[in-house]
């Protein structure tokens, strides 16, 4: 199966969920703080991190920003007793694929493992995605539109895959804080906008993403 870290300062966390992972056939290595976590990070390669936030010493955060400048694609599940919406949007941000309350349903932690595991945007029978003029390398996570090509970041990536599988539909702002961010309620900020704005940035003020404002955005075909 996958190869999955676990980073928890508590035993018995780093105990339960190495059982429990373990049983669904996946071998588990784990660290009690963000340090030995990146450390074991740079010399080998796992396939999803569960991630506890609150650490002594250097937080979840340190480790979020570590994976993201150097193991790009390495999804990550954050652990949090934090459930303000403010750090849930900042994890997201950060480069997190999802956020689990503290204390956690197992049965619930397990599903997303499963979610994120071979299941995320990555995992395509065609490793190219094509739409609106723009190439998206599935696997590199390399965005090329005209002659410019641009790596993105785990949210830029996950949602232009969004805004391009439903070309020239218009995606609800609503729908892509759920199922980018994974936020059920809006949080009241800017993100979506935000995100959008950086992809324009990397790739060109002209790429074929139609703003609708109050309402969302839409990728549409090149003339």
């Amino acid at each position: 199966m996958a190869k999955v870290m676990v980073v928890d300062d508590e035993e018995r966390v780093r105990g339960l969920l190495t059982r429990s992972l373990t049983s669904e056939g996946h071998s588990v290595v784990t660290a009690a703080t963000a340090r030995a976590a990146i450390d074991r990070l740079d010399v080998m390669a796992v396939d999803l991190v569960v991630l506890d936030l609150v650490m002594p010493g250097a937080s979840g955060l340190t480790v979020l920003d570590a994976i993201r400048h150097r193991h790009r694609a390495t999804p990550v599940i954050v652990l949090s007793g934090v459930t303000d919406v403010g750090t849930r949007v900042e994890v997201l941000d950060r480069g997190a694929v999802d956020v689990v309350a503290k204390p956690f349903s197992l049965t619930e932690l397990l599903a997303r493992v499963r979610r994120n595991v071979g299941a995320g945007p990555m995992a395509s029978d065609d490793p190219v995605l094509h739409a609106g003029g723009i190439r998206l390398d599935l696997g590199r996570r390399r965005a090329t539109f005209r002659d410019v090509t641009a790596s993105l970041t785990e949210r830029e990536f996950t949602l232009l895959v969004h805004l391009m599988r439903r070309k020239g539909q218009v995606c609800r702002r609503e729908e892509l804080l759920h199922d980018v961010w994974r936020l059920d309620l809006d949080p009241g900020s800017n993100v979506v906008e935000v995100c959008v704005g950086r992809l324009r940035s990397k790739l060109g003020q002209d790429i074929p993403v139609e703003t609708l404002r109050g309402v969302g955005y839409g990728l549409y075909e090149e003339p």
